[in-house]
Order: structure tokens, then sequence, then C-alpha cells
């Protein structure tokens, strides 16, 4: 594990990554959606 001044900048890169994919999957959900869409 990441001590002291280490664990702060752990935690921001994990919050960072947890936020990408919080907004990132709803995205790759529609453009897949829309490709199923285009391909039917």
């Amino acid at each position: 594990m990441a001590s002291g001044n280490d664990m702060k900048a752990a935690t921001a890169t994990y919050e960072g990554f947890v936020n990408l994919i919080k907004y990132s999957t709803p995205v790759i959900a529609l453009i897949a959606a829309f490709v199923v869409y285009i391909i039917q």
C-alpha cells in the first residue's frame, strides 16, 4: 500500500479512474446501441 503523501495521490488517481469509468460506460453503451441500430 501507499503511505503518507503517496496515499493522497493514489486516492486522487483512483477517484479519477472511477469517474472516467462512470461517465464513459453509458457513452460506450450508446455508441454500441447506435452501431447495432445501423447494422440492422
